[in-house]
C-alpha cells in the first residue's frame, strides 16, 4: 500500500513539474543512441530521476533571455560547480540541461570524493599527502595520465572539500577505494551515497544564488563567430528551437557511457555489457566540440566496473568493499584482492566460468555503508542469520564459505592477507550476524576519454591551442585518468575542474 501511495505521489509531482514548465514532457532528449536499453526501461529510469529530484523547482521557459555572460551546457556536478563559481565572480550564467532533471551521472555516484591533505583527514588523524595521492593515481592509471592535469587535480582537492563545506555540503566521513592506501574517499556524514547528496546541495545553492537552470533544454550546436564560441542552438521540449548568445560556453555534458554506437566504434569488445550510466550520457558535448575543431584523447579507454547488479545495471559502490566485504565465487572462495584497481578486479571476475561473483559482508559493513539500504529496497541483497544459511541462499558450498570467512577474519586479526596480499579495508572482520550477499558482474561504468583541455579548462584544438570562449570540465574531457580511473576520483574531478571552468570562463568574459 505504501508503495502504491509513493508511486501516486511521484506521478502527481511529475505532472506538476510538467505543467509549471519545470519538467515538461519527461521525455529523454538524447541526441545519440542510448545503448541497448528498451524504451520501457528508459521511461522507468527517467521517472525514477524525476522522483529523486521532485522537490527541485527549475526555471520556467518564459524567463529565458536571449543572451547571458556564460552558457553552461549540462547540470551535473561539474556544470553546477562552474555556475556557482561564475556567479561568485560577478557573472550572469545560465545552465541548460537536456534531461527533465538536474544531476546527470553525478546522481549515480556512490562511494565518495577523493581528496588529500584535507581538514577532515587531519581531524581524524589520517596522514596523507598530495604527493602520495598523485603517485597512487598515476600508478592506477598505468602511468598514462596527463601529468599536468593530475598535479593540478591533487593540489586543488583539499580546497574543493573546503569549498563544498562552505556551501553546506559536508563530506567528513572517510573510507577507502581500490588502488588507494589511505582513507581519502570523503562521504556524507551518515555514510550515504555521495551523488544524490551532492546534487541536492548544488541545486539548493544554484536556486539560492538565483542562477537560471532550464531542463528539457537539448543543446544541438555551439555557435562560433570569428573562431570564438559565442552561444548555442537549443531545442526546448523537443519542439521549440532557440539561439542564445553568450561571451563564453562551458561544456559539462558528461561522457558517452550510454551510447553503444560510440562505444562499439572504439571498443567492439564491450558489446553486450550492461551500463551503469544514466540515459543522457550519449557524448553530445564531445561531438559538438569536435565540430568546432576540438580534439579528443583516450577515447578507447572505457572503464568497466567490477561490481554491477546485472538485472538492473545498478552500480554497487566501492565503499562496500572498502568497508570490509569480500568477493566470493560460486565455489564459495575468494579469488582476488578485492581492493585492487578496477581493471584488475574486473579481469579476475572475467576469469571465472560464470563471469560473476558475490559480494559477501556482515551487519557491521551494512551499518557503515548506508547505500546498502538502497540496494535492499531494490531487492539486490540476500540476507541470512548464519553463514551456513547464507551459503544455501547463494547456492555455494557452506563449508567453503565458512572456511573463507574464517580465514579472512584471521587475516584481519593478524593484519596479513596471505592469500591475495590485500592491505586495505581490513579494519573490521566479518563476524557479526546477520550476513549478506549481493550478486554482481562487470558493467560499463565510465568513459575516461573525451575532449582535450588544459588546466585552465580551455578546450584545445589539434595544434594544442585554446579555442577562444570554449571551456569544458568533467567526464566530457579526457586525459586525467589515463588507462584506469581510481574510484572516488570522478567526483573530485567534476568539482575541481568544474570550479576552474567557472573561474576561468569568468576571467575570459571580463577580459573581452
Amino acid at each position: 500500500m505504501k508503495k502504491k501511495t509513493a508511486v501516486a505521489l511521484i506521478l502527481v509531482l511529475s505532472l506538476i513539474l510538467a505543467i509549471a514548465g519545470c519538467g515538461n514532457g519527461n521525455k529523454s532528449t538524447d541526441t545519440g543512441n542510448s545503448g541497448n536499453k528498451s524504451a520501457e526501461s528508459e521511461k522507468k529510469e527517467t521517472t525514477e530521476a524525476v522522483s529523486g529530484a521532485s522537490e527541485a523547482s527549475y526555471t520556467p521557459l518564459d524567463q529565458l533571455k536571449e543572451e547571458y555572460d556564460i552558457i553552461i551546457v549540462g547540470a551535473g556536478g561539474a556544470g553546477m560547480s562552474a555556475a556557482l563559481e561564475a556567479k561568485e565572480k560577478g557573472m550572469n550564467p545560465v545552465i541548460l540541461e537536456k534531461m527533465p532533471v538536474a544531476g546527470g551521472n553525478t546522481t549515480k555516484s556512490s562511494s565518495g570524493m577523493n581528496a588529500s591533505e584535507t581538514k577532515f583527514q587531519k581531524e581524524q588523524g589520517i596522514a596523507d599527502s598530495n604527493d602520495l595521492f598523485y603517485e597512487e593515481t598515476l600508478k592506477g592509471g598505468h602511468d598514462t595520465n596527463d601529468k599536468e592535469m593530475l598535479r593540478f587535480f591533487v593540489d586543488n582537492s583539499a580546497g574543493a572539500i573546503d569549498w563544498l563545506d562552505s556551501l553546506g555540503i559536508r563530506l567528513n566521513n572517510l573510507t577507502i577505494t581500490g588502488g588507494m592506501n589511505e582513507k581519502r574517499t570523503h562521504r556524507p556524514e551518515d555514510g550515504s551515497a555521495v551523488g544524490q547528496y551532492l546534487v541536492k546541495g548544488f541545486v539548493r545553492n544554484v536556486q539560492e544564488q538565483g542562477i537560471p537552470l532550464f531542463v528539457n533544454a537539448d543543446v544541438k550546436e555551439i555557435t562560433q563567430q570569428d573562431g570564438k564560441a559565442n552561444g548555442v542552438k537549443v531545442l526546448f521540449n523537443q519542439t521549440d528551437e532557440k539561439t542564445i548568445a553568450a561571451s563564453a560556453v562551458v561544456v559539462t555534458t558528461g561522457g558517452f557511457g550510454s551510447n553503444m554506437d560510440m562505444i562499439s566504434e572504439v571498443r567492439p569488445d564491450l558489446k553486450g555489457y550492461v551500463t551503469t550510466n544514466q540515459i543522457g550520457s550519449t557524448g553530445d558535448g564531445i561531438k559538438m566540440i569536435e565540430k568546432l575543431g576540438g580534439t579528443t584523447v583516450d577515447m578507447d579507454q572505457i572503464q568497466v566496473h567490477p561490481t554491477v547488479q546485472q538485472e538492473k545495471s545498478y552500480l554497487i559502490g566501492e565503499a562496500v568493499r572498502g568497508e570490509g566485504s569480500l568477493l566470493v565465487s560460486s565455489a564459495g572462495t575468494r579469488f582476488t584482492n578485492e581492493l585492487n584497481t578496477r581493471d584488475k578486479v574486473t579481469a579476475a571476475i572475467n576469469t571465472l566460468a560464470e563471469k560473476s561473483a558475490y559480494l559477501v559482508f556482515d551487519s557491521g559493513v551494512k551499518s557503515r555503508v548506508k547505500a546498502i539500504q538502497q540496494y535492499e529496497k531494490m531487492g539486490f541483497v540476500i540476507q541470512a542469520d548464519s553463514i551456513e544459511a547464507l551459503a544455501k541462499e547463494m547456492s555455494v558450498p557452506a563449508d567453503k564459505l565458512q572456511s573463507t570467512l574464517d580465514t579472512w577474519n584471521s587475516a584481519v586479526k593478524n593484519k596479513r592477507d596471505a592469500e591475495f596480499g590485500r592491505t586495505t579495508g581490513m579494519d573490521n572482520g566479518l563476524s557479526t550476524a546477520p550476513y549478506y550477499a549481493i550478486k554482481i558482474g562487470p558493467g560499463i561504468h565510465y568513459t575516461m576519454g573525451g575532449v582535450k583541455i588544459n588546466t585552465n579548462t580551455e578546450v584545445l584544438n589539434k595544434d594544442g591551442k585554446a579555442i577562444p570562449g570554449l571551456f569544458a570540465a568533467g567526464e566530457v574531457t579526457g586525459g586525467l585518468h589515463g588507462q584506469n580511473r581510481i574510484g572516488g576520483n570522478s567526483v573530485a574531478e567534476i568539482i575541481i575542474f568544474g570550479r576552474q571552468a567557472g573561474i576561468k570562463s569568468a576571467e575570459f568574459v571580463k577580459a573581452q
